[in-house]
C-alpha cells in the first residue's frame, strides 16, 4: 500500500466513530423526515376526501323533465310492419 492509502486507512479507522454516529444521525433524520411527510400526506389526502364528501351533500341538482310526442314515430313503424 501507498503512503496516502495507509495515511487515509490511519485516519479513517481513527474517526470511524465519529463517522458512523454521523451516520446514524442521518438515517435516523431520514426516517423521521420521511415519517412527517408520509403523515401530512395521508392528513391531506384524509382532509379532501371529506371536503369532497362534504361538498357533494350541499350541490343542489336541478331536474328537467322532457315530454317527447312520439306518436308520428309510432305511426311510421306500424306502417312498416304491416306491409
Amino acid at each position: 500500500m501507498s503512503q496516502a492509502k495507509v495515511d487515509r486507512y490511519k485516519e479513517e479507522k481513527k474517526n470511524r466513530e465519529k463517522i458512523m454516529k454521523k451516520q446514524k444521525l442521518e438515517w435516523t433524520l431520514t426516517k423521521l423526515g420521511l415519517g412527517v411527510f408520509g403523515v401530512v400526506l395521508v392528513g391531506w389526502v384524509a382532509i379532501a376526501a371529506v371536503q369532497r364528501a362534504n361538498m357533494q351533500d350541499t350541490i343542489v341538482t336541478e331536474v328537467r323533465d322532457y315530454t317527447v310526442d312520439t306518436s308520428a314515430l309510432d305511426e311510421y313503424l306500424s306502417s312498416l310492419v304491416e306491409e
